[in-house]
């Protein structure tokens, strides 16, 4: 059993890495390694991806709360900077 809990991680990490970039060699400190995506270890063309349905969508529903969360507690924190007068700005500079 561990000897098949083996081969299977192996196998894995063979077929998710790629070989060494072009311009090095397999003893260069600089390797940089990518993933497989388009075939798989024999060859074999993967099929596309699966599209996720609604993704603007669900974007949208995750991302324009937490902005609206983050505009309140910068406005809160900015209200209570000015209510203990830290960081607030001199009117005097203006008389020019």
């Amino acid at each position: 059993m561990a000897s098949l809990a083996g081969r299977l991680s192996r196998a894995f990490f063979i077929r998710n890495t790629a070989a060494l970039s072009r311009n090095t060699g397999p003893k260069s400190a600089n390797a940089t390694f990518s993933r497989t995506v388009v075939s798989t270890a024999s060859g074999a063309v993967l099929p596309k991806p699966v599209k996720v349905p609604l993704g603007l969508t669900r974007m949208t529903i995750v991302v324009v709360p937490f902005l609206y969360v983050g505009n309140l507690i910068s406005k809160h924190f900015a209200a209570l900077l000015e209510e203990h007068e830290i960081f607030v700005p001199d009117d005097d500079d203006d008389d020019d």
